[in-house]
């Protein structure tokens, strides 16, 4: 064992090198290690009724749809999440939330997720209503039947079709699931025309004020049976329906769940509130070791190309330095 250590001391760089190599091809088969530690799970919902087409948000600079501005703050969120999180991507219209599939591993998954994101559509929604406190109630039923817990995070205007009155306004005095849910703030204070679009995306026009009636017991005729918009288009601007972000009613929804609120026009706010909510559990999980060996692969090269006293080295180095300054050759 002493001739093999004093081999080993003699060919430094050579034992530096084979080292280092060894560590690399340990890295390459993604070695784990058990470790307790806080698993994050989220179910990333996305409003896509019609309102979201309402264009008063910026992006770059350039107007863009409350649609658009989700779809790019969900791409950098997930991008900025941690290998081992998991995540699902859910829509909401009408009184329901739909998750498009269990939550999975954003690194493994990274490339199916953003496709997930790039394809929201407002024409994929089920409904023309906008139930979003109805749908709190079918989104714990969606949560209870993952195979592990999740925490939500909400993109929405808070926009209610039809509006909220005393025959349709849901109690959630006894309400359970909603702690811990974040609620995220989608538009602007300015109100603006909701666009009616066609089949291709065009806008044919607006939707109209009549289209958010007051029907007490039966309002927007019903729609909660028929799916859809009563087919109003506003001609003139003061017949148009005025779309806003409704943040006060989004503040006092998630005090009543027991969730947060944060206002989606900033990335780094959105990053911060999700920080802020709790792991989804705690469990032993693999822990990915391979960024160590291949960091400690890259110590030993360096250190394969020192000098094997390096401070003695760099005194020598610093001494010759100073003999030049003070004997300079002469021109």
């Amino acid at each position: 064992m002493k001739k093999v250590l004093n081999y080993l001391r003699s060919r430094r760089d050579a034992t530096l090198l084979a080292s280092a190599f060894l560590l690399l091809m340990a890295a390459a088969f993604k070695p784990t290690i058990p470790l307790p530690r806080s698993i994050y799970s989220y179910l990333l919902v996305a409003d896509i009724s019609q309102s979201m087409n309402v264009v008063d948000t910026t992006l770059n600079g350039k107007p863009t749809t409350r649609m658009e501005y989700t779809q790019y703050m969900l791409h950098h969120i997930v991008s900025n999440m941690p290998c081992g999180t998991h995540v699902s991507i859910g829509l909401f219209a009408g009184v329901s939330v739909a998750a498009l599939y269990n939550p999975i591993e954003v690194c493994s998954n990274y490339a199916a997720i953003q496709d997930t994101i790039d394809h929201l559509d407002w024409r994929t929604a089920w409904s023309g209503n906008s139930r979003l406190r109805d749908s709190m109630f079918t989104l714990a039923r969606v949560l209870r039947a993952f195979p592990e817990p999740a925490q939500v995070v909400y993109f929405t205007d808070g926009e209610e079709a039809p509006k909220l009155h005393a025959f349709n306004t849901k109690d959630l005095t006894n309400f359970q699931g909603g702690n811990g849910w974040l609620f995220v703030g989608i538009g602007s204070d300015k109100g603006t025309a909701i666009p009616k679009l066609d089949d291709k995306n065009q806008v044919i026009g607006y939707w109209s004020a009549d289209s958010f009636a007051m029907q007490p017991g039966i309002a927007q005729i019903s729609e909660a049976n028929i799916g859809v918009r009563d087919n109003n288009v506003a001609g003139a601007t003061g017949d148009r329906f005025l779309s806003k972000l409704q943040e006060e009613y989004l503040k006092d929804l998630a005090k009543q769940v027991s969730g947060d609120y944060v206002r989606g026009d900033s990335l780094q706010s959105i990053l911060s509130a999700m920080n802020k909510q709790k792991p989804a559990r705690h469990d032993i999980a693999p822990y990915d070791i391979q960024w160590i060996l291949a960091s400690l692969a890259g110590l030993l090269l360096l250190l394969a190309y020192l000098p094997k006293k390096p401070v003695s080295a760099f005194s020598k180095w610093l001494s010759r330095q100073r003999k030049i300054k003070r004997n300079p050759t002469p021109q």
